[in-house]
């Protein structure tokens, strides 16, 4: 058993706590910090996603346009600082739909988006061309978003799509990364500037004279330090416990497939794609008639929600469908719904007709995921807690390594005593106790900004 001494102890090792280390030690030289995880770094649910990014955020207001925008361009700016070592690429997200009605609606959103500061939407057919993806790289000219209403140029560009493809959205400030080289990047620089990675389990908080004094370990360690910083990811509301405190978030468990697309029905220079329509699955009668007669698998003949997705990584298929959240306490390692490949790939072949050569084969992908730690309007929070030297980085929810880099800014910010962005407000614990951000609440959608 050891005592020692931190100038900051950061909980959690995954993306959040790697910015905040990161941010902390390498850009305000702060070389006495220690990074403590029972699990090795980037393990828990930071390596679990899908690494995409985008800065396509809805309101109210620009607060998560803005957070997301200083993300990207940190994002670059270490992308550019080590090579690209990440991978970092701009091929952006791409909507479609085969209901021409919903054209009038795109409109009215990208419209609403572009003036939160999103970027320019341009229309097709219309003055300007239409810019393929751009497999490699992140070409910082290609930001808001191009909304296409000619289904042959859309086919041109997509051959494989559905010939009842009617319009597409691409959102062109968004791409996708390695999460675990950005990871680990960032934590070797962190390492280099003096932190220390701590392979233990915070297990009690010690508060004197009102304020944090040490953490103890469960190795029975301890470290002496004034300032303690929650980066927990799913166990959030755990630690936050060790310090009394209740904090309003919940855990949904998100899966994803990682399929490998043998027959080559997908190009590997894809953008995000994502089908916006609802989608009925394509059962044979047998399997109809089977699940109709299933109490326990009879939903596997509703129709589901709008939104199922994928995107090329690698030879692989990453693939994604929240059709089915609940929230529930982390356990690891998690349980995920049996037929969910099977389910992800039949809803896909409604966008990409060659999947149905897949069906009856989703036992051969292979499904992980991890916990979206949210709070009730699905926006983070970043900054000091009512226990003073106690901070948190979390409620990340679905966007966490898009936004660790503001996030992890934006924290170094509040625990260095540097100038605040005007956005910082909207991010802390406190604005709970505001009645207008409360009357907000009474009308804000829990989904928002969620795929």
């Amino acid at each position: 058993m050891t005592h020692s001494t931190a100038d900051i102890v950061i909980c959690g090792a995954g993306m959040a706590g790697a910015a905040a280390a990161y941010h902390l030690a390498v850009r305000h030289r702060i070389n006495n910090i220690v990074l403590v995880d029972e699990r090795p770094p980037l393990t828990l649910t930071s390596d679990k996603g899908t690494e995409a990014y985008r800065n396509w955020f809805p309101g109210p207001g620009d607060t998560m346009v803005r957070l997301m925008n200083r993300s990207i361009d940190l994002l670059e700016e270490l992308a550019e600082e080590s090579n690209n070592y990440f991978q970092l690429n701009r091929r952006g997200y791409a909507f479609f739909t085969a209901n021409p009605d919903l054209i009038p609606q795109w409109q009215e959103q990208a419209a609403a988006l572009s003036a939160l500061g999103a970027g320019p939407v341009r229309q097709h057919p219309g003055p300007m061309p239409y810019v393929p993806t751009q497999a490699e790289g992140f070409d910082r000219s290609l930001t808001g978003a191009d909304l296409v209403a000619d289904p042959a140029l859309i086919r041109r560009e997509f051959p494989f799509l559905t010939q009842n493809v009617a319009a597409l959205l691409h959102v062109r400030r968004c791409g996708w990364m390695s999460n675990t080289r950005l990871g680990g990047w960032l934590l070797e620089r962190a390492r280099g500037s003096g932190v220390r990675v701590v392979r233990d389990k915070v297990v009690g908080v010690t508060v004197q004279g009102g304020r944090v004094e040490s953490v103890q370990l469960g190795s029975g360690d301890s470290i002496s330090t004034g300032a303690f910083v929650i980066a927990a990811g799913p166990y959030l509301k755990n630690v936050a416990a060790l310090l009394g405190l209740d904090i309003p978030v919940v855990n949904e468990l998100h899966a994803k497939v990682t399929f490998k697309d043998v027959r080559g029905v997908a190009r590997p220079d894809l953008p995000f794609m994502i089908w916006n329509d609802p989608v009925r699955l394509p059962w044979s009668d047998d399997e109809r008639g089977k699940w109709a007669s299933d109490p326990q698998r009879r939903w596997l003949l509703d129709e589901f929600p709008a939104g199922v997705h994928f995107r090329p990584r690698g030879d692989d298929l990453l693939m994604l469908w929240t059709y089915d959240v609940q929230t529930q306490a982390p356990v690891w390692p998690p349980h995920f719904e049996p037929h969910y490949a099977e389910v992800v790939l039949r809803g896909l072949s409604a966008m990409v007709p060659g999947f149905s050569a897949y069906f009856g084969q989703g036992q051969a992908a292979v499904v992980d995921g991890g916990y979206y730690c949210k709070t009730r309007e699905n926006r983070p929070l970043i900054g000091p807690l009512p226990v003073p030297g106690a901070y948190v980085i979390g409620a990340l929810s679905g966007y966490g390594v898009m936004a660790s880099q503001a996030a992890g800014e934006l924290l170094a910010a509040h625990l260095t005593g540097r100038p605040l962005p005007d956005y910082a407000p909207m991010f802390l614990l406190e604005r709970y106790d505001d009645p207008q951000y409360q009357a907000l609440l009474a009308q804000w959608d829990a989904r928002s900004g969620q795929l």
